[in-house]
Formats: structure tokens, sequence, C-alpha cells
């Protein structure tokens, strides 16, 4: 019965380390299209092209794989055992978001829903699978939100009344007919810490999130320099920004993480912004192998945390951003110069 399939997959997915398990139909969030659109008509996307190039497959999931007649949504938790925020009074050190502070989530995720997935496979006939985690044009937010595993809050994250807001989402779509759970409701009410805990102001209304002003895209996804008017307001941050999931009251109820691989490693709490400044390419691989950050390169690296040196109000820094300033990267020279700039 597909009920009692259901319950076993749950225990499964549980066993394996997920914090929780919701199923939804590919239809059932029949909004997102319209957003995604507004979205990107809006330019909001800034230079993730990709977000445009596949709105078609991201709008519906429908149609991303049309055999597909049930999602199963997960949550992993990354729940940090320490306070996030607290690294940004500490102006000559960097901020790194706290996803990213051990291992790669993707490959984690990845393997364990390859687990689940298997498992269901074993348990049925003709049934077929795939999973997705953050890495094809799924909106996996409101498909986290229409399976019921909590509500797209005010900053646009998922949020639980279980969980808080420290999980990562993975999604196994399987052409087998699953029940569907009920769709998450808003329990954000007159709340806006996470819009007013915003640097940048990246949030232009509730549940709605200018890309281009918010920090973890500024220090991830834009390339080449940032603008002048926003550096400032990057603070220490050099990784990612968590203001708006830190502050959210929610939190009281989360759930400490199970994945050590997610535990902060000691060098990335709060690293020294004069070590990080003078890694080179092999340096910068060889200290973020097996973490998202490598992702970026180093130049990109580098330029986030000149603009930290530069917002660091240490001169003692000055002659280690002035070190930078003939960089073969240009826009690594220019935050350099920039850094050199703020601090005499």
């Amino acid at each position: 019965m597909p009920e009692e399939l259901k319950k076993r997959l749950q225990e499964k997915a549980l066993s394996e380390g997920f914090a929780k398990m919701a199923v939804c139909r590919p239809d059932a969030a029949p909004e997102t299209a319209g957003r995604l659109a507004r979205f990107v008509a809006r330019g909001w996307h800034g230079q993730m092209e990709w977000m445009a190039e596949r709105m078609h497959w991201r709008g519906n999931a429908a149609a991303l794989w049309p055999e597909a007649r049930s999602i199963i949504m997960l949550a992993e938790l990354y729940t940090p055992a320490h306070d996030p925020l607290a690294v940004l009074k500490m102006r000559d050190r960097g901020a790194i978001s706290v996803y990213a502070q051990n291992r790669d989530y993707h490959d984690i995720v990845k393997k364990r829903l390859k687990r689940v997935g298997r498992w269901l496979l074993e348990q049925t006939e003709g049934t077929e699978i795939k999973v997705f985690v953050d890495t094809a044009p799924v909106m996996e937010k409101p498909l986290g939100q229409a399976a019921g595993l909590g509500w797209q809050g005010k900053h646009t994250n998922l949020v639980s009344r279980e969980l808080g807001n420290w999980f990562f989402l993975g999604a196994i779509f399987t052409t087998l007919e699953l029940p569907p759970d009920t769709p998450g409701e808003d329990h954000c009410g007159s709340c806006r810490a996470c819009l007013d805990v915003c640097p940048t102001k990246a949030f232009p209304a509730p549940y709605q999130l200018d890309a281009r002003r918010c920090i973890s895209y500024l220090t991830i996804e834009h390339r080449g320099p940032v603008a002048r008017d926003l550096r400032p307001l990057l603070g220490n941050r050099i990784y990612g920004c968590d203001d708006c999931l830190a502050v959210c009251p929610w939190n009281k109820f989360a759930r400490n993480a199970r994945e050590i691989r997610y535990r902060a490693r000691a060098e990335l709490l709060a690293p020294e912004l004069a070590d990080l400044a003078r890694l080179d390419d092999p340096g910068f691989r060889a200290m973020f192998a097996g973490s998202p950050i490598r992702r970026i390169g180093r130049n990109r690296f580098v330029r986030n945390v000149l603009y930290a040196i530069g917002n660091s109000g240490k001169p003692a820094l000055c002659a280690v951003a002035s070190e930078l300033t003939g960089d073969a990267d240009a826009t690594v020279a220019d935050a350099a110069a920039w850094a050199v700039e703020r601090l005499t």
C-alpha cells in the first residue's frame, strides 16, 4: 500500500540522517513560474544568467521530468553549535557562512539521497528516480513548502517550526505515486527580524529578494568588482552571509546537526584576514579542498578578503593590502587599492 510504503520510506530517510521528509506532486507549486518570471524581469538575478536561461524547467517541476508523479523532499540539518554573528565584531577576522565552514553539502546530501532512492527502488518494481541537490533547475524551497517541510519566510528561505531554518534541501523525483503531504503554512506573523537585520537592504518587500544587493550573492556569484557603495556594507563577510537566518526566532526550536562533517573547522570559524589575503592559487586550493568555497576560486575569494580588510579599520592591515595592488587579477588589484585607500 502507498501509505505503508511512504511510512517505511520516511523511516529509512530518518535512519540515513535526514531530519524530515515530506511529499508533494510535481505540479504542487503552480505560482512558482510567475514568481520566477517577475524576479528575472526585474533583473534581481544579477549575473546568474542560468536562472533566466532555464526558466521553463525551473519554474515548473513537472516539465523537468514529465514522467515523475511524486517529489520526495528531504531536510538535512546543519545547525551551528556557535553564534554565527559573533565573528562580525572581530574586524581583523573573516566571516564565512556556516554552511561553508567544513565539507561541501552537495556531496554529502547527494550520497544520502542516493541511498534512500536505492532503497525505494529495491522495494518496488518498474520505479524510476532522479535525485537533485541544488545542481539542477529545481526550485527546492517552493517545493519544500508545497510538501509541508515548512514555509518560505520573509527572507525567502524555508523555515520550519520544528527545525528552525538551518537546513539543506534535497529532492527525489520518482515515477511512483505516493500520498502527498499538507503544504506548509506561513508562521512569520508580524516579525521583521530577518528584513531589518540585512546590512544591504536586499529585501524590497517581505518575501522578495533582490539578489544584486544580497551579500551571499555578492561574495559568491558576482564576478568582477562589487559596486563601491556596497563594499562598506559587506563588513568582514568574505563568503556568504547568515544574518537573516541567524535572527529568525524559530531557531529556538532548531535541533543539533547530526552530521559531523558540517561542524566548523576551527581554522574557518574566525580566520585572520591577513593570512587569507596572502593565499596564492595552490594555497587556496589546498586550504579549501572539499569545501564549497573552492568553487569561487582564489581571485574572487581574495577580492572579498580585501574588501573586509578595507572595512576593518585596522591600519596594520594596510601593508597586507598594499602587497596586492599589483596583483595579476585586475579585480583583486582594484580591491587592494580600495582597501589601502580606506585605511590611509
